[in-house]
């Protein structure tokens, strides 16, 4: 197989594991079509393919879901990607709004023995640039739980812990404003219809879109719990 055949099959893989686990069931090739920016023609084939390798089950009108040896495949990839994204930005410099872009390109071609030397320099982190779980060598993910910023209520107060990085503009305006993984924040005002959310951040209070709300994972504060 070429090797740009084997970054196709490994970005079906990721992006299956992507929608699988966000809706915790099967997948529409449609789904699939629409993360990867193809034609839902050319996802069905890729599925086939995927499939006569043993690397995913798909039933018509029900969706696709990885096999376990599928499963295994796109861990690894994640792992890939993440610890990219981490040592690009830790490492070189590199802004969390760009990281990502080019750690889809590197992750196909990282030996296991350089990522081991990542992941050593690195200190076997847990997490990425924009808080998602690092895979760990033996391809367990430690998930923790969070909300999505869009659902606080006014009063409360949380920590700003993970963000999609499928948008780099939104990464922007987040680094634009110094609003940070870890950053503690309260929310005081809340406009309906997915309109936006005002959080205090610090002595600041910032306006956050509704799409970046959703975009934007925190876990709850109780009282007594925020960094002073």
């Amino acid at each position: 197989m070429s090797d740009s055949a084997t970054a196709a099959v490994e970005d079906y893989a990721k992006a299956i594991y992507a929608l699988e686990s966000r809706s915790g069931s099967a997948v529409s090739t449609n789904a699939v079509a629409e993360r990867l920016g193809v034609t839902p023609g050319s996802a069905s084939a890729m599925v086939k393919k995927l499939a006569e390798r043993g690397l995913v089950d798909h039933e018509p009108y029900k969706g696709v879901t990885l096999t376990p040896e599928g499963m295994r495949l796109a861990l690894e990839v994640v792992r890939h990607h993440r610890l990219l994204e981490l040592y690009l930005a830790q490492e070189l410099g590199m802004p969390w709004d760009r990281v990502h872009e080019e750690a889809e390109v590197l992750e196909h071609v990282i030996s296991e023995e350089l990522e081991e030397l990542i992941a050593q320099k690195l200190g076997h982190p847990l997490t990425d640039p924009h808080g998602d779980p690092i895979p760990s060598a033996d391809l367990a993910v430690a998930e923790t739980p969070t909300t999505r910023l869009q659902e606080l209520e006014v009063g409360q107060r949380a920590r700003f812990v993970r963000v999609s990085d499928s948008d780099p503009a939104m990464l922007r305006y987040l680094a634009d404003r110094g609003i940070d993984l870890g950053a503690d924040l309260e929310i005081v005002d809340k406009q309906p219809f997915d309109g936006p959310v005002f959080a205090r951040v610090g002595d600041e209070v910032h306006p956050l879109g509704g799409a970046l709300a959703k975009a934007m994972r925190v876990e709850l504060l109780e009282d007594g719990d925020a960094r002073t």
